[in-house]
């Protein structure tokens, strides 16, 4: 190991960080005994390494020679993001020889991961000429030295050349979902190349992936962005540092011990597919103003590799669903890296086998958001597929997901070091979360089942979402026995007194186990998303409340609220800016800001908001058309498409999931009254459609075959658009905050 005084020495003159990192790994070599010492950094983009500094390989390799990190030994602890010692390389399957370096006549290898505040930086490497076995104190010591030296290497990697400035800022504004909302930060990657931003579905990660150095300089000299992606990046920076916040006025309770926002989606961009609906979007606004507001929170979700379908219609109406596989080096999440060091794997025992989850650490401003990854080596075939899909399979598929994201969820945070004061469920999915937290303090204070409830409850946030009965998750005992077994035993309970936590009539032994019902009985405060849900929500759990009448049922209600800079277009936030004044969304709670709102002219307001009513328009006649060149449609469906709805109707929009309760065809209940009111000659009224309906929602999807078809009708032909596989992003054309359709 080094010491504090060598430390101290080696970062002591910062400008010249190419020569620090020299002195770091001659220093090494020398404690270690080694040939070589050699650093690796990584580079803006986290999928390839560079050589920074070595001693033992050839100088003028350093800068150039680069790796992915799928390939090489070096690639490969920065692939697991743990140590890998290695006796004779050549025998290894990941051996590859780089003949520029100078390495052929090295035997032996180890390389461990270079960690800095949790993020990885690089791979530190010392080789021997001879065949070398390191033992586990020397892995031990290197790993040590590594984290020792890691925040001089972080200030070697960003500071120096190995990183050119344009590329590091934009690829620092990649990595930070900030840029979603953002308008300065996204026009950048828009204005570096439209068409590809467009086709890559919005995604930065993927856009700069796609730039070579040399052909991001020449794009940022010819259309002049250096000034304004220096202007963004030091706002974010800004952002991330600032000690004048809400949160640092009225949250410093919660620093020590954060607010954990558990929700099974969460919809905060669509380049990161991991949302369907409403219920995922609101948990991304939530995190959003969370981050805005500086509250310490984190957020725990899964990461689903295939994500939500993707929505294809046929001629028809019917609803088809493709999946597709993310690349999760294409988006901007790295490695949870827990107290020891190394990336953070739970593992869950159930009644069959144990399940095991990788944890992603995702940035959302000043927000962490984990997400538990199923597709694991040594998870069983089905394991790996558990958390692929949001919503997909059967109720076997959904108990093990709502396991991962409950269970498994508390024990990533607990090995992250993070105790949280409150535990948020967002809709009942959550709920095996506070039975882990139970289960936790029975352990951790040598206390009874009751007496953890008790403590546990008071830390417990609940709000729900459904207004439909057959909403709510149910599992039967055979299920929640074979995957919650190994949990109840550990909490003392029988089959019968664990069944009755979710059960509303306890001893009912037809009930089946609601999530609903636990979290609503295992929480302090228990909210639903609107006045009109509150009082069906409480009707709907009066059985939870013997004696009380249903106005006194403990359920309140906090109506769902956005965050505005996401929902709110760019042109009228700049209207807004101009008559309230910058940073009116920050404060616009307070009554006095909204007084300049008198002050905008009729004229300018109505002016701004036909602007964006004709870029909806356009994006949904673009849309409709691509939809119908898909389906084979002839040239005169194409030709009336290009020319579908008129900007001087009232337009309406439908954008949510087509769920049956939601009614989406209760318009088409009178179609006589109907066809008049989108014919008015005097008020006309026109309608826009968009949403999914679940894969195996035969109803749902024939709700949406209806509304589909009347595109295709003479009387509506004009008048109805379904937009196809809507996402969240797609919102822009839209001009006003607070509403969740087109």
């Amino acid at each position: 190991m080094l010491t504090l005084e060598e430390i101290a020495n080696l970062a002591g003159d910062g400008s010249k960080p190419a020569e620090t990192l020299m002195n770091v790994v001659a220093l090494i070599a020398k404690r270690f005994g080694t040939d070589v010492c050699s650093a690796y950094l990584l580079e803006p983009d986290r999928a390839n390494l560079v050589l920074a500094a070595t001693l033992g390989l050839r100088r003028e390799c350093i800068g150039s020679l680069r790796m992915a990190i799928h390939e090489g030994l070096a690639g490969l602890v920065a692939e697991q993001v743990r140590p890998v010692a290695v006796e004779q390389v050549k025998k290894h399957p990941r051996f590859k020889y780089f003949e520029e370096s100078g390495e052929d006549d090295y035997q032996s290898f180890l390389g461990v991961p270079l960690i800095d505040r949790g993020v990885l930086q690089g791979v530190l490497v010392v080789q021997t000429l001879e065949a070398r076995v390191y033992n586990e104190d020397e892995i031990r010591m290197l790993t040590e030295a590594a984290t020792q030296v890691a925040s001089v290497v972080s200030v070697a990697r960003t500071l120096d050349r190995f990183v050119a400035p344009v590329q590091e800022r934009l690829w620092s504004l990649a990595r930070n979902m900030w840029w979603s909302w953002d308008h300065d930060s996204s026009n950048l990657f828009l204005d570096l190349d439209p068409a590809r931003w467009s086709d890559l579905n919005h995604n930065p990660v993927s856009l700069l992936a796609e730039f070579p150095l040399a052909k991001l300089e020449s794009r940022a000299a010819e259309l002049v962005l250096h000034s304004r992606i220096n202007y963004a990046y030091r706002r974010l920076e800004e952002y991330l540092e600032a000690d004048r916040t809400w949160g640092a006025r009225h949250a410093g309770v919660l620093r020590p011990r954060p607010v954990a926002y558990f929700s099974a989606e969460f919809g905060v961009h669509e380049s990161l597919p991991v949302y369907s609906g409403g219920l995922g979007v609101l948990a991304g606004d939530h995190i959003k103003s969370a981050s805005d507001l500086d509250i310490p929170l984190v957020g725990i979700g899964l990461f689903y590799g295939q994500g939500y379908f993707r929505q294809r219609l046929d001629k028809n109406g019917w609803q088809h669903e493709e999946y597709i596989e993310s690349d999760v080096n294409q988006l901007p999440m790295e490695p949870a890296i827990g107290t020891n060091g190394r990336q953070v794997i739970v593992k869950i025992d159930t009644r069959s086998g144990s399940i095991s989850a990788r944890v992603w650490r995702l940035k959302v401003g000043r927000v962490d958001l984990l997400l538990l990854d199923s597709d694991v080596p040594g998870n069983a075939p089905e394991d790996r597929e558990t958390a692929s899909r949001l919503y997909g399979g059967d109720r076997r598929i959904r108990i093990r997901q709502e396991l991962l994201l409950g269970v498994g969820g508390l024990r990533a945070l607990k090995a992250l070091g993070i105790t949280p004061g409150v535990l948020h469920l967002n809709e009942g999915h959550c709920a095996f979360a506070v039975l882990e937290a139970v289960r936790s303090r029975m352990e951790e204070e040598g206390i009874g089942f009751d007496a953890a409830v008790s403590r546990v409850s008071r830390e417990v946030v609940f709000t729900t979402h459904t207004p439909v009965p057959a909403g709510h998750d149910r599992f039967d005992a055979a299920l929640m026995e074979e995957h919650l077994g190994p949990l109840r035993d550990s909490l003392g309970l029988t089959r019968e007194s664990f069944m009755g936590l979710g059960r509303e009539s306890p001893s009912n032994s037809d009930e089946t186990f609601c999530m609903t019902v636990l979290a609503l009985r295992l929480s302090r405060r228990a909210n639903a998303v609107s006045a009109l849900h509150g009082e069906v929500s409480r009707a709907m759990w009066t059985g939870l409340s013997p004696g009380k009448p249903e106005d006194e049922v403990p359920i309140g209600h906090i109506t769902n609220g956005v965050h505005v800079p996401s929902w709110l277009a760019p042109q009228m936030f700049r209207l807004y800016d101009r008559h309230l004044g910058t940073g009116w969304h920050q404060r616009s709670s307070e009554a006095k800001i909204w007084e300049g709102i008198e002050n905008v002219d009729d004229g300018e307001l109505w002016e701004t908001h036909l602007n964006l009513k004709s870029r909806l328009l356009e994006f949904v006649r673009r849309r409709a058309v691509e939809q119908a060149e898909r389906r084979s449609e002839p040239r005169e469906m194409l030709e009336r498409l290009e020319r579908v709805l008129t900007p001087d109707a009232l337009t309406i929009g439908f954008a949510r999931r087509f769920a049956t309760y939601k009614r989406a065809n209760l318009i088409l209940t009178d179609i006589e009254r109907l066809a008049s009111m989108v014919n008015d000659p005097k008020r006309p009224v026109q309608f826009v459609f968009a949403g999914k309906a679940h894969p195996l929602d035969e109803p749902g999807k024939r709700v949406l075959q209806q509304i589909a078809e009347l595109m295709r009708d003479p009387q509506f032909a004009d008048k109805f658009v379904f937009v196809e596989d809507y996402g969240a992003a797609r919102r822009k054309p839209r001009g006003r905050a607070g509403k969740r359709s087109c």
